[in-house]
């Protein structure tokens, strides 16, 4: 699950993490009042949408020529006008793809006098089984330009997590960053404070693009400031989180993957014309390369589970159906805990629940398999059986053609 900028860095900030002050805002009044109550003399004002590239983005109704998600500005006149260029409007950037995202929400924070910008994050590493901090001298970059460019550039530094987060490890962060002095201290308690908030509230994934060091102040003294701040969250572990889950952006989201969360299904929509409904995601992963392999494209991943009810599979049905694109539908069922004949039961309850009008190929294997094909067989329903994943590849691929 990920979250807004500005609710990440409220998140970060009640672990101790430097972030310029900002508040949210809804409303084009609303940004100007946010503005008012930050000290200025620069308001930064910056789309609130789920995706990169913010600053670079361009906005659809508003002509190449217009700037992006990301503004500074310097009087309340240039906060109201960007509010009012942005909310509504729909962003387009590098990650949104050519349909952008609609800007619903804006976030109004204090100018930042900027000497140096870092990148620095946090994941898990799959192939250690720790967790990973990577920092790069090069931030306010795209850091896959950065990884292909000049990966000598970007440090990653483990942590075991039986030993937790030591003093070496914040020593690292702040070698990494080239960082001495005072500032090499900040980076240490910095990357203190952002392990503890990565581990009690179960993210995924935190990226910090750009961290800043400010420009020297009156008295000599420069600042470690996050100016933006990426979250996902681990969805397995939300139920430990309900505030966290409170701050869910359903309107971010694909509808269809709403619903399907709803019935705890994965689904995952894509380009392609061929449904699939499969139970296990390794299943569903070379299901779709299958049927790329004979010429068509996968309409998405939708992956039903081990404990998939006739509900479950009615409600996958529904939800593959809502995309027009869908010209065929494949279900491979491998039963395991999964018993054929309940699935085959689904299919067919569900086929006649949505009023099904597109070709269905069905592949069953596993526990009650034959007593699954039988009741396949005698629905009265133009279901088509394969035999193995091959066959039903190829099968549902002839019959949207044919249908074609």
């Amino acid at each position: 699950m990920n979250i807004h900028e500005y609710q990440a860095k409220e998140l970060l900030a009640k672990f101790g993490v430097a972030v310029p002050a900002g508040h949210a805002a809804m409303t084009v009044d609303e940004a100007v009042a946010a503005a008012g109550k930050l000290p200025g003399p620069m308001y930064v004002v910056k789309a609130q949408i789920h995706a990169g590239g913010r600053g670079k983005g361009k906005f659809k109704e508003l002509g190449p020529d217009a700037k992006g998600g990301v503004r500074l500005t310097k009087t309340m006149d240039e906060v109201r006008a960007a509010a009012t260029d942005m909310l509504g409007n729909t962003l387009v950037t590098i990650q949104t793809g050519d349909a952008g995202k609609q800007v619903n929400r804006l976030y109004v924070t204090d100018g930042a006098d900027i000497d140096k910008e870092f990148y620095l994050s946090m994941l898990v590493d799959r192939a250690t089984g720790r967790i990973a901090m990577v920092v790069s001298t090069e931030g306010g970059m795209d850091i896959e330009t950065v990884a292909h460019d000049t990966p000598e550039k970007i440090q990653t530094i483990t942590i075991d997590p039986a030993e937790g987060f030591m003093p070496h490890h914040g020593r690292a962060v702040a070698f990494g960053l080239e960082l001495t002095g005072d500032l090499a201290k900040q980076a240490q308690k910095l990357a203190g404070q952002l392990y503890e908030a990565f581990l009690a509230t179960d993210m995924s994934m935190l990226e910090i693009n750009p961290l800043v060091v400010t420009k020297p102040d009156a008295a000599g003294a420069s600042q470690l400031l996050v100016l933006d701040a990426k979250v996902s969250f681990d969805p397995n572990a939300l139920f430990r989180h309900k505030d966290i889950f409170a701050l869910r952006d359903e309107t971010e989201e694909d509808p269809a993957e709403v619903e399907a969360s709803k019935y705890d299904l994965a689904y995952i929509k894509l380009d392609g014309d061929i449904g699939c409904m499969v139970n296990g995601a390794g299943l569903a992963m070379a299901t779709m390369d299958i049927i790329k392999l004979n010429g068509m494209f996968p309409a998405n991943f939708l992956d039903v589970g081990g404990g998939a009810t006739t509900e479950k599979v009615t409600a996958a049905f529904k939800i593959i159906l809502s995309d027009p694109a869908v010209k065929g539908i494949l279900v491979n069922i491998f039963g395991g805990i999964m018993r054929c004949d309940i699935i085959a039961e689904g299919i067919i309850a569900a086929a006649k629940e949505v009023n099904l009008s597109v070709p269905l190929v069905v592949r069953l294997e596993g526990t009650n398999v034959q007593q699954g094909k039988d009741i396949l067989a005698n629905s009265g329903l133009p279901i088509v059986a394969a035999d193995d994943l091959g066959d039903a590849a190829k099968k549902i691929v002839a019959e949207v053609k044919q249908a074609a």
